[in-house]
């Protein structure tokens, strides 16, 4: 007998949240620290979308974990970016993967055609 909810793999990369997809997409072509993937989340939703620092780091160091993201501390002088010291995440060649097959998993999802006798 099929188990009607199966444990989730956290390996999975369909597995993604939506917080983790904002993320990975705001690191899609550039290398950014923490605020600015705050600031793209919420200017790419027109404000609909937030988070806030108690998700965002936590889902980092997550997504590095899973080899989705690296991250660096950036070599700026403190009073360059007013005393706190910056780390930058980029996108892997895995997060973009995974990023991928989700999107064709959501592609073919929208368009699937569902077979007589199966409703």
């Amino acid at each position: 007998m099929d188990d009607p909810m199966p444990i989730r793999n956290k390996d999975d990369t369909l597995n993604l949240t939506l917080i983790e997809e904002s993320i990975l997409n705001a690191l899609m072509y550039r290398e950014r620290y923490g605020l600015e993937i705050m600031s793209a989340i919420a200017q790419a939703s027109n404000g609909e979308r937030t988070i806030g620092f108690s998700s965002l780091y936590p889902t980092l160091r997550k997504l590095e974990k899973r080899g989705f993201v690296t991250s660096r501390w950036g070599d700026e002088a403190p009073e360059e970016t007013t005393g706190a010291r910056r780390r930058y995440y980029k996108i892997t060649g895995s997060g973009l993967q995974a990023l991928e097959k989700k999107q064709q998993f959501l592609n073919a999802l929208q368009h699937l055609q569902p077979v007589l006798g199966e409703l």
